[in-house]
């Protein structure tokens, strides 16, 4: 059984028992709980939202607050003299773990 479920405007792929890293949670406590499934299949079963399916959840939770990305760098260069500029981002992540999927 798996279910593609919304979370913080991404869509995720989610079985049970998987670890996965969403964009930073602000989020208080240790246990989430997802809502907008968007697709849910079972073994013999397959239902789609118009957009997301009432009554059932999504039970996750968190293993580490904060995770941080992999370093992108972005550098600018113009022609002129000393106009280069180096920067640099790292995204940060909630790592959770899915506990259930209640249909």
């Amino acid at each position: 059984m798996y279910a593609i479920v919304e979370i913080a405007g991404k869509q995720y792929k989610l079985t049970e028992g998987a670890v996965i890293n969403v964009d930073k949670l602000n989020q208080e406590g240790n246990e989430i709980n997802f809502d907008k499934v968007l697709l849910l299949v079972s073994d013999s079963d397959i239902k789609v939202g118009n957009p997301t399916i009432p009554n059932v959840q999504i039970k996750a939770e968190i293993v580490d607050k904060e995770v941080k990305g992999d370093k992108i760098v972005v550098f600018k260069w113009k022609r002129a003299k000393n106009s280069k500029k180096r920067m640099g981002h790292r995204q940060k992540y909630t790592k959770i773990r899915i506990l259930k999927i209640e249909a």
